[in-house]
């Protein structure tokens, strides 16, 4: 019985076109500077994104280890919505690392709403208090379930922090996915941010790699410290051009990744409307709510033996997440197992 894995969209694998790619990629020892795709990479984010420079890290945590990093100083504050994967899903890296602290506020979906931020920021707090040095917005949001930035909100932070001395971080880890969903260009977004970094193994299916990118001076910083971090690299065309092959060939596609999730929130929201409202599903993320049962081990439990695999958020919350090795009939089965397990009765833990 093949899977269906809706864990996430880090499962995916390479395709044959981009494993060629990769096999007859021209490659260089990176620390030296000399790995030409490599090169080639980190400008073509860079330039999609609105920045002078681009570094490749091998992930996402560490593109956002690495651009706090060079905006917050040890023991100053960074400020993030309180589902931010830089505070819950980093392992409490940024005060290990960076002697950064944090503060969060509440965002129902993960969604910015940048007068409740503006509102708690101390950019100078004075001697004896934490100052703000910078804010961390998370685009599209994941365990907010795939929410979409609204631009204009993050606008209007950026004309703010101006003003305060205060910079910005964006988590663009699945940046692809709004971009894809609102036709917002990368730019106009990736534009408003001081740092910000971008994955390249989710929805676009490189098996590894995301792509800081900020000012040549920050970046030049950043490679610093990616190499103090164990991260420096040697011949990284081999992973480089499986980014490329991707922006090429995969970033449009992610339009069929999220009509697939909203198949299958409606076709879940029909069995158990409590369960799941396909209004709220922007892009290939779907948060089940199961506070009415089964519980989440439960149902992801009972899905594996019959072939789906679901990712586990909490004892009421489970996760599915499209991607592009899962296609219309994997979605069709998913319905079927999920859609028979929420009507038939696994109510209660």
């Amino acid at each position: 019985m093949e899977l269906v894995d809706l864990r996430s969209d880090t499962v995916t694998r390479p395709t044959d076109a981009m494993r060629h790619a990769m096999a007859t990629a021209e490659m260089g020892d990176d620390v030296y500077g000399e790995d030409p795709t490599g090169n080639a990479l980190e400008a073509r984010v860079a330039a999609l994104l609105g920045h002078e420079a681009g570094l490749f890290v091998p992930s996402g945590s560490l593109g956002n280890q690495l651009g706090v990093r060079l905006l917050v100083p040890a023991g100053g504050e960074l400020l993030c919505d309180r589902l931010a994967h830089v505070v819950r899903a980093e392992l409490g890296g940024h005060a290990v690392l960076g002697g950064v602290t944090t503060r969060t506020w509440a965002a129902p979906r993960g969604r910015l709403d940048p007068h409740e931020v503006i509102a708690m920021a101390t950019p100078d707090a004075g001697p004896y208090l934490v100052s703000t040095r910078a804010i961390a917005v998370e685009d599209t949001h994941n365990f907010g379930g795939g929410t979409v930035q609204d631009l204009a909100a993050m606008q209007a932070l950026r004309a703010w922090a101006d003003g305060a001395g205060v910079a910005l971080h964006l988590d663009g880890a699945r940046l692809w996915n709004a971009h894809v969903a609102t036709g917002v260009p990368l730019q106009a977004i990736g534009g408003l941010f001081d740092t910000a970094s971008v994955c390249l193994s989710k929805g676009l299916g490189a098996p590894i790699g995301s792509v800081l990118v900020s000012s040549a001076e920050r970046i030049a910083q950043a490679r610093v410290w990616r190499k103090r971090y164990g991260a420096g690299m040697r011949q990284i065309g081999v992973l480089a051009a499986a980014g490329l092959h991707a922006l090429d060939h995969h970033l449009a596609r992610l339009a069929d990744d999220h009509a697939r999730a909203r198949r299958l929130a409606v076709a879940l929201g029909e069995v158990r409307p409590d369960v799941v409202d396909a209004a709220t599903v922007e892009t290939n993320i779907v948060v089940l709510d199961l506070a009415g049962g089964p519980t989440a081990p439960a149902l992801a439990a009972a899905a594996r033996e019959q072939g789906v695999l679901v990712s586990v958020l909490g004892a009421q919350v489970a996760r599915l997440v499209t991607h592009l090795d899962v296609g219309d009939d994997g979605i069709d089965r998913a319905v079927d197992v999920l859609g028979g397990l929420l009507r038939d009765g696994l109510r209660h833990p």
